[in-house]
């Protein structure tokens, strides 16, 4: 071993896990390893809040979509029946032809 790698020391942190290589005369870190990631694991509870808060909000926009239609079934039955009176007092006319001068 060379006179350097004797002074250097090799330390895992023991709070994250990341491997420092400390010069023992100096005291200063020569060289730094992260730690490794650890992959989380899927919150199931969190992930269901979330689907469970996004179908409130597709039936919520179901049930608006529905309220919609029946006002609008209802808007063009009125009006067609106020058309429908209009029309009644209406004396009937043949229509009217263009005349093709061709």
């Amino acid at each position: 071993m060379s006179p350097q790698e004797k002074s250097a020391l090799e330390v895992t942190c023991p709070c994250c896990g990341a491997r420092l290589k400390v010069d023992a005369e100096l005291g200063k870190v020569l060289y730094h390893t992260p730690p490794p990631k650890h992959a989380k694991a899927p919150d199931i509870a969190h992930a269901s809040q979330l689907l469970e808060k996004e179908k409130a909000r597709r039936e919520a926009l179901f049930q608006q979509s529905s309220e919609e239609a029946k006002v609008k079934s209802q808007l063009l039955e009125r009006k067609f029946e106020e058309a429908l009176k209009q029309t009644k007092d209406e004396p009937v006319t043949p229509p009217l032809r263009d005349i093709d001068l061709d």
